[in-house]
């Protein structure tokens, strides 16, 4: 995985268990997921595409 061994995965671990704690731990993971989620979310659906309607305009304001 990413050219990284066992030994490397346990270092970022513990790094990570350091830095934000064990209590605070599986709330990042948790928004870390929804963030995953939404965004292949978003790379499945089409793009919006805001079509609004121009204003009508008068018949006799009409160029030639």
């Amino acid at each position: 995985m990413f050219g990284m061994g066992i030994g490397e995965l346990l270092v970022v671990l513990v790094i990570v268990l350091v830095v934000f704690g064990a209590g605070r731990l599986p709330e990042v993971m948790g928004s870390m997921g929804k963030g995953v989620q939404a965004f292949k979310k978003g790379l499945r659906e089409p793009p919006e595409i805001d079509v609004t309607p121009e204003a009508e305009r008068e018949p006799s304001a009409k160029k030639e």
